[in-house]
């Protein structure tokens, strides 16, 4: 039996994220005294009266047409809700129970799905009293809290425990059954990119459903939002879909600045970052400007050349995307482009296999032996310069860490390295072992030489 889904509704504005923050127990969606700002759906598990739930957050529910953005998000929380175990209505107690909390409460009823009454804000005389007004939804007692004080959720969580379907017993993992867990855990893949872009189109295509909202209108996507996807190997990833990204100087309405960070912190817990490019304009600064965050955050990354159908002279396409990536990128030397088109499929199926080639790169580890050999014929082939007119005497280097590959030179006087040389030693390594497109962190560590002063 799945994990049972616990569907947060109501129509916008009446703190459906900040109880969905409060049940799952981090600050996952986006908050801000603003309707609307919910658009996809945003899910998490939680534990909730002894219970492993998925909870999901959901668009608010208005009247609009059904081509609109509105009519849109609609019908992706109605989606959601047919999906539901329990649906959570909530209300807004402050503000009493409106027609359009009436008109979605009638719908809710016909659904025929387990419903629970939410009436939040009500901290406050007034709040309490208007709390009672929701008995005329027929829905039953609502069940009073304040999602912003944390007021009544204790009893919130274990009623939605009460109402869920008994658990199954299931047998308890151990042995190799728990090894083989561990062992499967999802790679973190994040997709970044300028707005329209056409990131959430791709996330849908990787997903084989309507899954995120897209349309012409750029910046639809607000939030982070994490997906279960499977390859067809079995490889278990956990899907970022992320804002579009804009040069910071023109980030300035107060939604925007809640995306970016969300989008910000979604990639510094990345493994394996999609970076998604419009082939038709071609690489743009800012798409530049991207890349060298994820370098800088130590990320692995692959580009995704997306509309790649709508592309005229491709020769001439890829071949800009590459010269532009080797001189302003060098620091990601071979990174892998895949070119693709998320609106029809075409070579989508390429992405998740150059994804997991570029983890393995991340992972991967030398012996201290062959690195050693390796930076003995460097060195000899190209000795490090004198630094102030005294030499530097690079000894040995030793492989620190990986995720991404980290290596220490260690000398006397070797935290004096020139940059040149230090370019010249990670070009060598990127090379030698096979570490294309991913980053290198290169430390100088320098010893210390009893006799320095005597030389």
């Amino acid at each position: 039996m799945e994990t049972p889904l616990i569907v947060i509704a109501g129509r916008p504005n009446v703190g459906k994220s900040s109880l969905f923050n409060r049940l799952v127990g981090r600050r996952q969606a986006l908050v801000a005294d603003q309707p609307g700002l919910t658009r996809d759906r945003q899910e998490a598990t939680a534990v909730l009266g002894g219970r492993l739930v998925r909870i999901a957050d959901t668009a608010g529910l208005e009247e609009a047409p059904p081509e609109s953005l509105s009519g849109r998000m609609r019908a992706g929380a109605a989606s959601s809700l047919e999906q539901a175990d329990l649906i959570v209505f909530v209300v807004d107690a402050r503000a009493g129970i409106l027609p359009p909390d009436a008109h979605f409460g009638a719908w809710l009823r016909r659904l025929g799905r387990p419903v629970l009454l939410v009436a939040n804000k009500t901290e406050g005389r007034a709040g309490y009293n208007n709390a009672l007004d929701a008995y005329s939804l027929g829905l039953g007692e609502p069940l009073s809290v304040s999602a912003e004080h944390g007021e009544g959720l204790s009893h919130l969580m274990s009623t939605i425990a009460e109402m869920l379907p008994p658990a199954p017993e299931t047998p308890t993992p151990h042995g190799d059954e728990a090894a083989n867990d561990d062992e499967a855990k999802p790679l973190r893949l994040v997709v970044l990119g300028r707005p329209n872009a056409g990131k959430s189109t791709l996330v849908n295509r990787l997903l084989g459903e309507d899954r995120m909202l897209t349309g012409p209108e750029p910046g639809i996507t607000r939030d982070a939002i994490t997906l279960p996807l499977r390859d067809t190997d079995g490889r278990a990833f956990q899907l970022v879909d992320t804002a579009g990204l804009r040069r910071r100087a023109r980030v300035q309405d107060e939604v925007e600045k809640l995306s970016t960070g969300a989008t910000i912190n979604a990639m510094r817990f990345a493994e394996v970052v999609v970076l998604v490019v419009d082939a038709v304009d071609g690489l743009h600064d800012q798409d530049l400007q991207i890349a060298r965050l994820v370098e800088r955050e130590g990320r692995a990354m692959v580009v995704a050349l997306n509309k790649w159908d709508a592309v005229e002279d491709r020769d001439a396409a890829r071949k800009a995307v590459s010269d532009r990536l080797e001189r302003s990128l060098a620091q990601l030397k071979g990174i892998p482009v895949v070119t693709l088109s998320a609106l029809t499929g075409a070579n989508v199926q390429k992405l998740l296999p150059a994804v997991r080639a570029v983890h393995d790169t991340w992972n991967k580890r030398g012996t201290t032996s062959a690195l050693n050999r390796w930076f003995e014929d460097a060195v000899s082939r190209h000795p490090p310069p004198a630094v102030q007119g005294r030499r530097l005497k690079l000894r040995y280097v030793t492989q620190a860490n990986a995720r991404p590959p980290t290596f220490v030179v260690f000398g006397t006087r070797a935290e004096a390295t020139p940059e040149d040389y230090r370019r010249y030693l990670v070009n060598e390594l990127r090379q030698v072992f096979s570490l294309p497109g991913t980053p290198i962190r290169l430390d100088f560590r320098g010893t210390v030489n009893p006799f320095d002063e005597k030389e």
